[in-house]
Parts: structure tokens; C-alpha cells; sequence
């Protein structure tokens, strides 16, 4: 599965968003429409097919936890992980803790990153993306891994 893109959607009052029509296929073909949402340092939240997930949970157990960044990465992403259905709308249920830890209100931004999406407060998502381009416009060097890389 590939998710790309950016779509503008609503949460409604019960705190279900329903997942746009481009990924609906994609997501019942691929993975049953079993998902797991959970929480990015970035205060957004990440939304994973269920396959997807378990390969990375499997990842993130087997780190040491005797390492303390390791330790905080597992609290955050495996301790905040919810498995959520579509429903017959297509919709998933977001906890009220999830949508607190995000600031998720009515207005969000779903963001497909290949394997996963990112589900973003649309203010946040503005805001942190102007923070981006204007880090990137002041900066004269890449890092490493971004050398090689052509567009």
C-alpha cells in the first residue's frame, strides 16, 4: 500500500473521521480495514494499516530497554497504540485521548507518507509546514543521507 497526498477532512462529533474515497480500496484490500493510530513526537497523530504496524511494533520491542530513548519511543508508540476499524462508512473511531494528545478539533489534515498517514490540528499542520520551508530556504547544506538524493 502507497498513501500520498494531502486531504483537508472533518472529525465529526464523536470524534470519527472518515478515511477519503482515493484510500478506501486500498486500505479494505490491503489490510481488512484494520488500522492502528498512535502518537508522533511531532504532536500529530500516525495511522498505520494493521501489517504495516505489527512489522514496526516487532521493531520497536526488540529495541534494548535498558537505552532510554529506545524506552520513550516504545512508551509513546507501542503504550499509545489503538487498533481501529472502518466501519461501513469507512470511518475510524479517534479516542478522546488521541484527539487531545493531536489538538484534533473539527478540521484536520491527513497526510499520506507512503505506508502511513499522519493526521495533523490543520492550524498545527500550516504552521509547522511555514516553519519548514523557511528552515529550508535559510539552509545552505544537507545532511547526509540527502545528498544523494535527487528531484
Amino acid at each position: 500500500m502507497l498513501f500520498r497526498g494531502v486531504s483537508q477532512i472533518n472529525i465529526d462529533a464523536k470524534g470519527r473521521l472518515a478515511m477519503p474515497a482515493r484510500y478506501r480500496q486500498q486500505l479494505q484490500d490491503g489490510c481488512q480495514g484494520q488500522l492502528v493510530v498512535t502518537v508522533d513526537i511531532d504532536r500529530c497523530l500516525l495511522i498505520y494499516p494493521l501489517p504495516d504496524w505489527e512489522l514496526l511494533e516487532s521493531r520497536l520491542a526488540a529495541l534494548p530497554n535498558l537505552d532510554r530513548q529506545a524506552r520513550r519511543l516504545q512508551r509513546l508508540l507501542i503504550g499509545h497504540a489503538t487498533e481501529c476499524d472502518l466501519d461501513r462508512h469507512s470511518r475510524i473511531l479517534l479516542s478522546a485521548p488521541l484527539r487531545e494528545f493531536a489538538s484534533l478539533e473539527k478540521g484536520v489534515v491527513l497526510i499520506g507518507q507512503g505506508n502511513k498517514f499522519e493526521l495533523w490540528n490543520e492550524q498545527l499542520w500550516h504552521d509547522s509546514r511555514n516553519q519548514w520551508l523557511a528552515a529550508e530556504a535559510s539552509e545552505d547544506s544537507l545532511s547526509g543521507a540527502l545528498e544523494t538524493l535527487s528531484l
